[in-house]
């Protein structure tokens, strides 16, 4: 079974649109579909650079600003450890982790079988990880993998403020 070329996209413009990835090589286009779910299609993209390109951009400057928000105060009443890198990523490794982790909560507790000691657990695991940069390559998963990926997070992904080393 060859891997599609061609994927509907609804694009947050609210257009859905047939692409031909068919150019692309296989192993990216899931990928690159994804991207495109993120995105105005090409229409609705020319007609805001053309026109209203400030207001977009302040319009997704909110938008992170409140997602930074809703991930700050999460990591406060969850007690969360600071994250670790870069100045430019640690903001970006905060919104990661909260989505992940807010993720996995819903398909393993709310959706799934596990109890609160199971997530207190998981939660332990993930407090061990700061390094922004972890989080932010995990965004894309699954929640259910959360567990597999947190026990195979390797020494460097543990900050320097671990106190498990």
């Amino acid at each position: 079974m060859a891997v599609r070329t061609k994927w509907t996209v609804e694009h947050p413009c609210g257009h859905e649109v047939v692409h031909d990835l068919s150019h692309r090589p296989a192993d990216r286009r899931a990928g690159f579909a994804r991207w495109l779910t993120e995105r105005d299609c090409t229409d609705c993209w020319k007609a805001a650079r053309d026109t209203g390109a400030p207001s977009k951009q302040e319009w997704l400057a909110g938008k992170r600003a409140q997602e930074q928000q809703a991930a700050a105060e999460w990591a406060t009443q969850f007690c969360m450890p600071p994250l670790e890198g870069p100045e430019r990523v640690l903001d970006w490794g905060e919104r990661s982790r909260h989505q992940l982790m807010t993720a996995a909560h819903t398909a393993l507790v709310a959706e799934g079988t596990w109890d609160d000691a199971d997530w207190a657990e998981l939660e332990e695991k993930a407090r061990t990880i700061t390094r922004a940069g972890w989080w932010i390559d995990q965004r894309d998963v699954d929640g259910t993998d959360l567990l597999e990926l947190l026990e195979a997070a390797n020494e460097a992904d543990h900050g320097t403020e671990n106190p498990f080393r």
